[in-house]
């Protein structure tokens, strides 16, 4: 199956709203790193374990806004993005919902599929925006 990498970007935010597995999405190496919300993990199987637990104690998740800025080579692609995430914690019963900022690396495998060998999602910093806008008015 031949896809580009924007396909897998697009197939990974659609799984995850649809609640289904995330491991798949990622190179099986020990290089692998997903920079989370709250998490850092190196390696794929520490990847996969995390990516179960969140399937297994989250719902509703929605990904808003998406439209990724993606460049791709050869065998090796990038990109970045900014989106609304929001989920249910089943555990906690709590919604949350963030602005985030999202950069990875992909590299294709010999099938033709992508997978991610990077993915690092963060939400800015209200009070460190607030703080960058003042530093930097135009109005002065």
């Amino acid at each position: 199956m031949d896809e580009d990498a924007a396909e897998t970007i697009a197939a990974y935010y659609e799984a995850l709203e649809a609640s289904e597995p995330l491991s798949p999405f990622f190179a099986e190496s020990l290089s692998t790193v997903k920079v989370g919300l709250s998490e850092q993990l190196v390696g794929y199987p520490d990847v996969a374990d995390a990516l179960a637990e969140q399937t297994a104690t989250t719902a509703d998740w929605r990904v808003e806004d998406a439209d990724p800025s993606i460049t791709e080579r050869d065998s090796f692609a990038w990109f970045h993005d900014r989106l609304t995430l929001a989920w249910t914690d089943t555990t906690l019963d709590t919604d949350y919902e963030f602005d985030t900022r999202w950069t990875g690396t992909l590299e294709a495998n010999p099938d033709g599929t992508w997978q991610f060998v990077s993915l690092h999602v963060s939400s800015p910093c209200e009070e460190l925006e607030d703080a960058e806008d003042d530093l930097f008015s135009w109005d002065d």
